[in-house]
């Protein structure tokens, strides 16, 4: 599959959805299912506006739509949303478990939906983290949270895993656009698009159950 715009939509970032898009009737509207966001006050991408966003989460404090273990996603019904979004959450299972998660998506996707996702580079950080001839617990870079060092990046943000006291947010695995493809296609995903923000040490990627519809494709620059 050959990138079109698409490398240029997943680098820009995110505005707020539009409250316009919102007023559509719920059941005129596509349904996306937003894999431990934490909280609906982090805002999805743009193309989601006017979508139905539930919210997915383990961690009951953010007011999830669905408190769910994402491993479990195959005790929900099936094919009953249009697209998971799932932003730095599959590294905090063991690669194992990762694998059950995948599957849970197929399982909770339309056949025509997709996945979109993001996880930290793991090989970006650690060519930064030689060429700069860092220190562990050097800043790697800043984020709207504040600092996040290298050690935050690779076992999670020490942070939110001391003020919670809850493992659940540390990293478990980690990834490389090669190695997050074959986890896809060993899940079941027969197209993806994978590729690395390297300056922004992430890498983004999209999976679809089969081949992208012609909508799917002029969303995303797809050719």
């Amino acid at each position: 599959m050959v990138l079109g715009t698409f490398i240029k939509r997943l680098i820009t970032p995110e505005p707020e959805q539009s409250p316009v898009a919102q007023e559509q009737p719920p059941d005129a509207r596509r349904r996306v299912l937003n894999v431990g966001g934490g909280t609906k006050n982090i805002p999805i991408p743009e193309h989601y506006a006017g979508w139905e966003h539930l919210l997915l989460d383990i961690d009951p404090r953010g007011a999830p739509d669905v408190l769910c273990d994402a491993r479990e996603l195959d005790s929900l019904d099936s094919h009953q949303f249009d697209a998971i979004y799932c932003s730095h959450n599959l590294e905090h299972y063991y690669k194992h478990d990762g694998d059950s998660v995948l599957r849970g998506f197929l399982h909770v996707l339309k056949p025509d939906g997709f996945a979109e996702i993001r996880v930290p580079d793991i090989g970006a950080v650690m060519r930064a983290f030689v060429a700069r001839g860092m220190d562990i617990e050097d800043v790697l870079y800043t984020s709207p949270a504040g600092p996040i060092t290298v050690r935050d990046v690779i076992y999670g943000w020490a942070l939110e895993i001391e003020r919670s006291g809850e493992d659940f947010y540390a990293h478990k695995t980690g990834f490389t656009p090669a190695s997050l493809r074959e986890c896809l296609a060993k899940a079941g995903f027969r197209a993806t698009v994978v590729v690395s923000d390297e300056a922004a040490f992430e890498i983004r990627a999209l999976a679809f159950p089969s081949e992208p519809t012609a909508a799917q494709r002029e969303t995303f620059g797809l050719s």
